[in-house]
């Protein structure tokens, strides 16, 4: 993002949270480009905010050199003995090259579950088949997917992979990301890409969906403001109770559950 050492600090984070009504948030600290030391950054912003902010950090993302080397499951045990993490970030290629039914992907989930971890992934409709048989595999294993599952608008077959994937119960959706998914980035409130949102919705059900603000790579496209009010106000199809857990109810009883192992 432009400015990244002002626009993209904690402190403005927190400014965003405070001004909006936000009170803890999951910082997915994709270490990419000038950001090699976000889980740090984070981690240590976390002890000067108690509560606030949940670290997920990136493991073995696209653009590392381990990306789908072996040793994935000890490296996620080494980020976590150090930091102390909620979950693990994974970002994975638009090509599909069969990881995720690899004994490797296998021996990573194992792991998030035996350390309690949320899976946050960026897969997109060529990987959801294949997520599906693996989030199968590991039902306690929560599993959360970004940006409306990285579908963009027009793309029938790949709304209906990521609808498919509401058949397993573990696998959860971040209604986030809309600038991503609409064909035109800049129209707030992307109603072609809240129309996505509104068939996951009748799939997953408000207890499977998280809002997240994308901050600050979305300041690109909108203000952190834009993109709450993209769900809360202009998604006139969920209910108060609905909003409720969108926009927060469904992420804090994930948590709950992970800690309470």
């Amino acid at each position: 993002m432009p400015d990244d050492t002002e626009r993209g600090t904690i402190d403005q984070l927190l400014y965003e949270m405070d001004s909006n009504g936000v009170a803890e948030a999951l910082v997915v600290c994709a270490a990419i480009d000038a950001n090699k030391d976000n889980i740090d950054y984070v981690a240590s912003a976390r002890e000067l905010h108690p509560g606030r902010l949940h670290v997920v950090a990136d493991l073995d993302c696209t653009w590392s050199t381990t990306y789908h080397t072996r040793g994935s499951a000890d490296r996620l045990r080494v980020l976590d003995d150090r930091y102390e993490l909620v979950g693990f970030t994974h970002y994975l290629e638009q090509r599909n090259d069969g990881w995720l039914l690899s004994e490797e992907a296998d021996a990573l989930f194992k792991a998030a579950c035996e350390r309690r971890l949320i899976v946050s992934l960026a897969a997109g409709p060529s990987w959801q088949a294949d997520l599906r048989v693996i989030a199968r595999k590991h039902p306690d294993v929560p599993v959360l997917c970004h940006h409306l599952g990285d579908v963009r608008a027009g793309d029938t077959a790949g709304l209906d992979e990521v609808v498919a994937s509401s058949s397993v119960p573990n696998i959860y959706v971040k209604a986030s990301g809309f600038h991503y998914a609409s064909a035109r980035g800049w129209d707030h409130p992307w109603p072609d890409a809240l129309f996505m949102l509104r068939r996951i919705f009748d799939s997953y059900g408000p207890g499977r969906l998280c809002w997240g603000s994308d901050f600050p790579a979305s300041k690109r496209f909108c203000t952190f403001r834009q993109s709450l009010e993209a769900v809360r106000t202009h998604c006139r199809f969920l209910s108060a109770e609905d909003l409720r857990l969108v926009l927060g109810g469904t992420l804090r009883a994930v948590l709950a559950a992970t800690a309470a192992g």
